[in-house]
């Protein structure tokens, strides 16, 4: 048996504050930390590279029978979440048709955009991943999806040239001015949790905390104490916002206030709702064959 975890961390803003605190609050020493993207990490926990980790949820939905759900966490939000965000060069109704780029990072959202175009506008683009800056896409392609911090600092650029406050909500259908050094293009933004909410009513699931079975039942002493150690990191984090925005990866781009109000806009928690909603979105991707 085992003596320690390996947990993955996704190494996005949008966890910071719950590795921050647990790092610092917990006994870490029987967990070794595998740094990485949402795609790589699903990669290495279906492997059994890596024992627990806050994973898409549609690599749990794809493979229920490998891995068992962490009560009460998730990276959720009620509307807006602010980094999976669809820019572009047209409005959204207009993209028929035309191929759309998406992060090489991603797959829940690569799904959800999916669910998005066909289900809630009922339009067919092909979905190609691509790991090109922005602007060197938009130069032969029509939008681009892009998630996590990537998403953040390209919408700040945007927010930056309007001389508006970063960080300021994307709403659908309204252009913002984005300039490269060469190239200014009036671009669309478009969140993917915003449309989701206001489709579906629910609350959309874009991270599960999961875990291998073998490890729970394997190492359930060590598996119990992580719990623990999750559980109260989560709950320290949203207590001290304010002080861990400090520290914050993106202090560069975003203000302590705004940093905060991007944590506070995400649900951290995983409930009743969260589960119709996470549910709902496995009927989806059912429909259209994307599980």
């Amino acid at each position: 048996m085992k003596e320690y975890l390996k947990i993955g961390r996704i190494n996005y803003i949008n966890l910071f504050p719950i590795f921050y605190m647990l790092e610092r609050g917990s006994d870490c020493s029987a967990y070794e930390i595998v740094e990485g993207v949402p795609s790589n990490l699903n990669a290495l926990l279906r492997e059994g590279l890596i024992d627990i980790s806050p994973s898409s949820s549609i690599e749990y939905l794809r493979h229920k029978e490998r891995y068992s759900i962490i009560g009460g966490h998730s990276i959720s939000s009620f509307g807006e979440i602010k980094s999976i965000l669809l820019f572009s060069k047209k409005p959204i109704k207009e993209l028929d048709g035309s191929t759309v780029l998406t992060s090489s990072q991603s797959e829940t959202s690569v799904v959800l955009l999916d669910i998005v175009f066909k289900k809630f506008y009922g339009i067919n683009c092909p979905l190609r991943t691509s790991s090109e800056p922005l602007f060197n896409a938009l130069e032969s392609h029509q939008a681009y999806l892009l998630i996590g911090d990537e998403a953040m600092r390209e919408y700040k650029k945007g927010q930056g040239t309007r001389g508006k406050s970063a960080c300021a909500s994307p709403h659908a259908d309204r252009g913002q001015r984005v300039r490269s050094e060469s190239t200014s293009y009036e671009l669309y933004t478009y969140d993917l949790g915003d449309i989701w909410h206001k489709e579906t009513g629910l609350p959309f699931v874009f991270a599960l905390w999961i875990a291998r079975k073998d490890c729970c039942i394997e190492n359930p002493e060590l598996f119990k104490k992580f719990k623990k150690d999750l559980d109260s990191a989560k709950e320290t984090a949203i207590r001290n916002f304010k002080e861990i925005a400090k520290v914050s990866p993106l202090k560069d781009i975003l203000t302590q206030d705004e940093t905060v109000r991007y944590w506070q806009g995400i649900s951290y928690d995983l409930n009743e709702e969260h589960l119709r909603g996470l549910d709902l979105f496995r009927k989806y991707a059912g429909e259209f064959n994307l599980l």
